[in-house]
């Protein structure tokens, strides 16, 4: 059953440049991905196998990269373990069943073509890296760094952040005391909340990164793949075993790479970047942001 060697896995606290560096990296000809075929039809992995042939042909492949792009597709991962896109804690080993695995394996086998050997996946929010590791073999595991303070900014302009709801709503379980005490003495300000989530999210990363191997795990910084995605893809792709490839080099040229992380100083006020910095220091400085 498991056919799978050394899958590929995104992983970041979203709103942080993983979807455009998964999208660069589904054009390469060796990778398998999940495409909104498996988010609206997630009984049916086999039709996305076939969107991959599909995309063979030059005529067609085009259009259907337009009609079909890569997604997270977390409709298809509830399927083979229902609680895997909201859980309100990081997801680990433990929480694997011997079922679970083997659907997961089997339905990801699925996807794989003879050509597309390598499966990539991206997944955002909890790190669900220990749960990974524990289903799959070898995995080798990427993960998307950007400014902290950019990715407030990000979370607070998008209609499906839960922080809205408050911290007894959302779905990142329930806060600290020192987290509590940071939110109300702050006012109970929503980006300050939503600092905390990010807080939340980088501390399962490196508690979950510690327990994988240092040449199965790396880091990119969004920032440094907007700056020069050609060098910062030479790496990630010597880091996955996978050949660097013209023709996928010619696709990377065709992504527009803007860096967008100064909206957070024009749209936050000095006082909400205070706050926010005073909650994120510890990252901001061993991340290089302050």
């Amino acid at each position: 059953m498991n056919n799978i060697a050394k899958p590929i896995i995104i992983v970041g606290t979203g709103r942080s440049g993983s979807t455009i560096f998964h999208q660069i990296f589904t054009t390469h000809p060796s990778v398998t991905w999940l495409s909104t075929l498996c988010h609206r039809y997630p009984n049916k992995p086999n039709w996305n196998r076939f969107l991959l042939y599909a995309l063979e042909n030059p005529i067609v492949s085009l259009y259907l990269r337009k009609k079909f792009v890569p997604f997270e597709a977390y409709p298809f991962w509830d399927r083979l373990y229902q609680g895997f896109s909201e859980p309100f804690r990081d997801l680990l080993s433990t929480d694997v069943t011997k079922k679970s695995k083997e659907k997961i394996l089997k339905n990801m086998a699925c996807l794989l073509t003879r050509k597309r050997p390598r499966l990539l996946l991206k997944i955002t929010g909890w790190p669900r890296i220990g749960f990974i590791d524990e289903v799959f073999e070898g995995v080798k595991f990427i993960h998307v760094v950007r400014d902290g303070r950019a990715v407030v900014n990000s979370m607070l302009e998008v209609p499906w952040w839960s922080g809205w709801r408050g911290p007894q709503n959302w779905r990142w379980g329930a806060l600290t005391k020192e987290h509590m005490v940071l939110w109300r003495k702050s006012g109970q300000c929503f980006a300050v909340l939503a600092a905390i989530e990010w807080l939340m999210l980088m501390d399962a990363m490196e508690k979950a990164k510690q327990k994988i191997e240092k040449e199965r795990f790396t880091e990119i910084h969004y920032e440094a793949l907007c700056s020069d995605p050609v060098g910062i893809f030479k790496k990630v792709i010597e880091f996955c075993e996978l050949e660097w490839n013209p023709r996928f080099e010619k696709e990377l040229f065709s992504f527009e790479m803007r860096n967008t992380n100064d909206k957070w100083a024009k749209n936050l006020s000095k006082a909400q970047q205070r706050n926010i910095e005073a909650v994120m220091q510890p990252y901001l400085s061993k991340y290089g942001y302050v």
